[in-house]
């Protein structure tokens, strides 16, 4: 079970001692011991994989921010692809599409996973946000049954997207014991990734949900010469070994699916 208190703010990598060196690196070297490497889930992308130092830490709390058609539907899709390549389980729970329509688009972009679906190694669960936001009043109760969906399933991997619709007229408290109680079921074994818009949450809310969180990836969409591009950021890493902070670019093309956009490019 985990130390962290319901809301506890972690701040910056979580170092007691300065931004470079944690606590666990300054005994590794008295010790002369290194970390077993983290387990993760690879999202069945070289370059993305790259900058997540393999992927993501089995066990662990993500979220992705960003505004509309900034990529975060897609990098959720691509993680399900790559975890059901590797051989995980995965319960995706989608407001922005039907599943019909999440499994035609991942076909088109290359990420078929149709046959997981078929033999039960992936599940889709459509929620309706237009019901969500037409019944504001019961907010708080639709996000505790999406939690108690999350306690029920038996799948490794959950992909929420989005959460904006549970939160922006949900209560501060209800929000944070959200996410307080997936911490919980992260360090039980279960890896969840939540995608939601910046604009769901007030800015110091925002600030606390990302020191809860294990993963913190941002995506923007930025104007650079005479093309619009895709940006993730990544901010926080749980068990990175290097400085966080990697940023990479990428366009999202028909019948191939991710593309990355190679930084002489984007400067260029």
């Amino acid at each position: 079970m985990s130390d962290r208190a319901p809301g506890e703010e972690i701040q910056g990598n979580g170092s007691l001692f300065g931004a470079e060196d944690s606590l666990e690196e300054m005994l590794e070297e008295i010790t002369g011991e290194e970390k077993a490497p983290l387990e993760v889930i690879s999202f069945g992308h070289l370059e993305i994989d790259r900058k997540m130092e393999g992927g993501v830490p089995v066990g662990s709390l993500s979220l992705l921010e960003g505004g509309n058609d900034s990529g975060k539907s897609i990098l959720l899709q691509q993680i399900m692809w790559g975890a059901l390549d590797q051989g995980k389980t995965v319960l995706a729970l989608t407001t922005e599409k039907t599943a019909k329509d999440m499994l035609r688009q991942m076909e088109k972009l290359a990420l078929d996973v149709y046959d997981y679906f078929i033999i039960g190694r992936s599940r889709i669960l459509e929620i309706d946000a237009n019901y969500i936001e037409e019944n504001p009043q019961i907010s708080e109760k639709l996000l505790l049954m999406l939690l108690e969906c999350i306690k029920r399933s038996e799948e490794e991997l959950v992909l929420i997207d989005s959460l904006t619709a549970f939160v922006v007229n949900s209560p501060e408290n209800a929000i944070l014991n959200f996410f307080t109680e997936c911490v919980k079921l992260c360090d039980r074994g279960k890896t969840i990734l939540i995608s939601v818009h910046g604009y769901s949450f007030s800015e110091a809310l925002l600030s606390r949900i990302r020191s809860i969180c294990d993963a913190y990836m941002e995506l923007r969409i930025e104007h650079v010469g005479d093309q619009w591009i895709k940006t993730m950021e990544i901010q926080k890493l749980r068990g990175a070994r290097k400085e966080i902070g990697n940023m990479l670019s990428f366009d999202v093309e028909s019948e191939y699916g991710l593309k990355i956009i190679p930084v002489s490019k984007v400067k260029a």
